[in-house]
Order: C-alpha cells, then structure tokens, then sequence
C-alpha cells in the first residue's frame, strides 16, 4: 500500500487555512501515487486547542470545516484528525477523532483511547476515550489507524506503562496488516530519537509496517518537529520526513528498501541544530500567528541577546529585526563594540538609545525617600526597567513584538527583573540552560564568525553596576545548570542532588532561589519548550507555599 503523509503546519482556529492547506496537499500526494493519505492530529482546528474546546461555535467551525473537506475528496481516501461530539453521555462532551473521507463523504471513524494527563497534556479534561478501536477496511486490507498516544504504550519499549490498554495489541489481535498513526506529538530536545526507536520497536515487535505522520508547527509554547516515518515490518526506516518543515511524503510501505533518502541515514542533525530549528521555527510561527511581521530586542553585547537576535533573523528575515542598544554608566565600550558587530553581520536594524538620563531623572526623583540607606538592586533595577520602558514604547508605536532574552538558568533562580528584562511578548531561550547557549552559539559560529567571539568568552554580566560579573550571584553555570537539570527536570530533591557530589551549601542555595522566584516565572512572557520540562504550562507549582525541605 502506498501512503501519503501530510506533515503539515496548521494554526489553531484558522479553519479556512488549515483546509486548504490540506487539500492541496492531499492533492499533491495523490498526483505522486499515493492510495490513502494521512494528516495529523486534530489537524483540523490545529493542536491544543485547550479551553477553545469549551466553545460550542468552535467546536461547530471544525464539524463544519470536516464536511466541508470531505466533498473535495475523491477516490483516494484521506484519514485527518478532527474534534467530534460525544453522543454517547455520560461522560466528557467531545472525542478527539479521526474520519476517513473519500467520495465527498466520511466513510469512517474512529477515537483516541489513550488520553495523556502529564507535562503539557490534559485532553482528559476535554474528551472522552475510545471503548474499543476496529480496524478500517481499505481494498480488502484491514487498517489499524491510531491516534498519537495510543501508540506510546509498548510494554517492551516502556519500562513503566501509563495506561492498562494497548491500542495496537488491540488493532492486531481483530487482524490488522498495516498500523497508522496521526500524530501532535510536541518536540523537545532528544524527542526525535525517542520516537523513532519506539516506532521502531513496535513495528519490530509487532512484525507490522508502520506509518507515523506527525505535525509540524509551533503553537504558543509547543513546538512540533514533524520527522514523520514509515517502517517497514522488520522497524527498518523506509522514510524519515526532515526537521521543523512541511513536507509531503509518500512511501511503499511494503517496500523492503528506502523509498527516499532520510537527513542523515537514520539519524538526525547535530543536537545544536535541532534546538536551534526548534527556536527559529518557534519565533516564526508566534509572531505571524498572532499577526504580526517583525520583532524587536535590546541588544547587550552579551551572548543571550546575540543568539536570540540570530535566531530572530533566521525565523523572520534581517529586515523584521530591530536590535537596541541602551547603554548606562556602567555600560562597557566592548558591549557597543559587540552589539554593532553582532547587528552589522546579521544586518538588522540597530539602534543606540542611551537610558542615562532617564536614570538620572528617576534617581532624583526617588533621592529623599531613598536618603540614608545603601545603594542596592533597587538602583540596579530601574536600569533593566528603563530598558523595557524603551522597548515596549518602540513596540506600542512601530508594532514589532518585543522579544525577552532571559536564559533557563537565570528565569530559575530568579536572576532576572520583573517588568525590565522580562518585558515582552515571548521569551525564545526561556527553557534553554546558559550551558547550552554557548553550545548553540559555537554552532552558529561554526563556518564563520557571526556572533561576535567576545560575547562568547568574555564573562556574563547584567552591566548593573561597576565591575558586576553572574558569578558573583550565581555559582558556574555548568554547576548550577546541572542542579537545575536535577532538580527542575528530573523533579529530584535535595538530598538526593547532593548524594551525587553537590556542596549541600550550593544545592540549598540554588533551591531556595528557584522556590522564591516562583512568582516571577508566574509574570513572565511564554517561554518555547525545548526541554523535557520547562517553565510554563507543564510545570504546575504553587507561588504560595512553604514546603521546604532543610538539610
């Protein structure tokens, strides 16, 4: 059988552009010979739609958008994701389906049964699971279609399954000789070999072709990276769809040999080059997705703003990119030197506004009330906030969104300023370790110099106040990062961290400033999830509490 796999890039509630973009390249793959066609989960509104499911006319816009696609349809089969209604009460109001159209009408359908509550899922709170899943009958041929989850539950695979079902095992066992499966599976760093070696093992374990169409696209915080496969029998690849771009596939899934040549082998890209196609591609779709063309971002001279002005560029072009330098007292000569160098080899926009005299005035302004205490953060503070004053006002008036460009590592431990360098729309490196932006920015650096190399390897600082450096504050990154790797990631406690050859003096301070800073994170821009777990809708933690633990 021949099969077509949509690896599309749909935008949540844009119901005209999601079906024409499906029909032209349903169009396109029937032209290249495919027999039946697959496009992703929910594809039809665009995944997650979240509390837009709670709205009766949304739910009516995507039925509509389903009957409306289905006479467009042909001969050629094309099974998408869709939100259906749940007739079958009690239970939740709606399913998330997948219809197969052909000859203008939906000859099939079938639900999800497996429902994920974890990380950044809840689509228990919205729809109802399958009972039991039926394989489609196709040219005689008995297909076991699936939908995303349903199929991450390999009891060879996972050492500790979620759910008492095996949706596969259950397709199989009523004869099934093909397994699909329409997939929103959001990327994060490592995903792709993840995936593909469960894939891998079910098809293997299974003795079953397989064929798995993701999405690709950025919605919000998510981000999907597409890589669509098809197996064969043996779990050997026969295609692999590329990285963070639309593509259409289409593959003989009883072909013994690969039908097109994957990225590299069977393999993937270099780890810096996925995160950085995750942030680029992340930028892009939030920007034209909520309607908007350019961006703008204060450039420091350091390397977090240069990465994100670099990845700024690739996502949006060097035209829709304003960097703005604001210079202060306590401003070095080599952070201007660096942040026109960076502007002119990425050629964006660059501005220098200096905030100097802002700050004197504010600094008048607060002289009585302030009078007779010691200089602190409060002054090193209304520095960043006159810098996000200036960006929001050049955002207000020209209508560039205004980029943050905080790391992982100072959004955890609070090493940022709330309504200053946290101002802005969206925060692209919000999930992304110090640690790891310098791996990022050797890659960017990797043919030749764009990221001027004194924002690499000179030491980081906020420019606050005479002589600051982060590691006055903050232990080495790559201590601290690793802690947070623990700590954040793995949800691992103090006790343990510090078995594993941490200073228990360094583990209680990095803890205690994750714990306080909590409120801030709760302010601040979305972040891109790049990670297994982030800062923002998958990490759900309390700012008023006291649980803490003293060693």
């Amino acid at each position: 059988m021949i099969v077509g796999l949509l690896q599309l890039n749909p935008t949540i509630g844009d119901f005209a552009a999601n079906r024409e973009k499906l029909l032209s390249a349903y169009r396109e793959a029937g032209a290249r010979g495919a027999e039946l066609v697959l496009a992703p989960e929910l594809f039809l509104c665009g995944y997650p739609p979240r509390d837009l499911l709670l709205r009766e006319d949304f739910v009516a816009a995507n039925l509509a958008a389903l009957e409306e696609t289905a006479k467009q349809i042909g001969k050629i089969p094309l099974c998408v994701g869709f939100v259906e209604k749940n007739l079958e009460l009690p239970g939740r109001a709606l399913k998330n389906s997948a219809a197969v159209l052909q000859n203008g009408k939906i000859v099939w359908r079938t639900t999800k049964s497996l429902l994920p509550t974890y990380d950044v899922f809840d689509e228990d709170r919205y729809f109802e699971p399958a009972k039991k899943n039926e394989p489609f009958v196709f040219n005689g041929r008995k297909i076991g279609i699936t939908i995303c989850e349903d199929i991450w539950n390999d009891e060879d695979f996972w050492p500790e399954r979620l759910y008492r079902r095996d949706p596969v095992r259950e397709l199989m066992a009523q004869g099934a000789e093909v397994i699909l499966n329409l997939s929103a599976s959001p990327w994060h760093d490592g995903k792709e070999r993840t995936r593909l070696e469960m894939l891998r093992r079910v098809a293997r374990d299974e003795k079953i072709p397989l064929a798995q169409v993701n999405a690709v696209g950025a919605n919000d915080e998510l981000i999907f990276d597409g890589h669509s496969v098809a197996l064969n029998a043996r779990g050997e690849v026969l295609v692999l769809g590329k990285g963070f771009v639309e593509e259409v596939l289409v593959v003989d899934l009883s072909s013994e040999v690969r039908s097109q040549k994957s990225e590299v082998g069977n393999e993937f890209p270099p780890r810096e080059q996925l995160l950085f196609s995750a942030l680029s591609l992340g930028i892009r779709d939030y920007v034209r997705k909520c309607g908007f063309k350019s961006v703008l971002l204060g450039l420091s001279g350091g390397i977090d703003s240069a990465l994100i002005a670099v990845t700024a560029a690739d996502a949006l072009g060097a035209e829709n990119v304003l960097g703005v330098a604001m210079p202060a007292r306590y401003s070095s000569e080599g952070s201007l030197t660096d942040a026109e160098k960076l502007a002119r080899n990425l050629g964006i926009r660059y501005e220098v506004l200096p905030i100097e005299p802002a700050f004197q005035a504010v600094e008048a302004q607060l002289q009585k009330v302030f009078a007779g205490t010691k200089p602190n953060e409060a002054e090193e503070n209304i520095q960043s906030r006159l810098r996000g004053v200036t960006l929001m006002a050049l955002s207000n008036k020209f209508g560039g969104l205004v980029l943050t460009t905080g790391n992982k590592s100072e959004m955890a431990v609070g090493y940022c300023t709330l309504y200053g360098d946290m101002n802005g729309a969206l925060a692209p490196i919000a999930d992304v370790l110090k640690t790891d932006v310098y791996k990022i920015a050797k890659w960017v650096n990797r043919e030749r110099e764009i990221i001027p190399q004194d924002s690499i390897t000179k030491p980081p600082s906020a420019e606050l106040r005479p002589g600051q450096k982060d590691q006055d504050s903050l232990p080495p990154y790559e201590i601290l990062d690793a802690i947070l790797d623990l700590y954040v990631v793995k949800n691992l406690g103090k006790a343990e961290i510090i078995s594993r050859g941490f200073d228990a003096a360094v583990v209680n301070d990095v803890v205690n400033k994750i714990t306080f800073s909590e409120y801030k994170r709760r302010q601040a821009a979305p972040g891109l999830k790049v990670s297994p777990r982030a800062f923002g809708m998958g990490r759900r933690i309390p700012v008023a509490q006291k649980f803490r633990v003293r060693l």
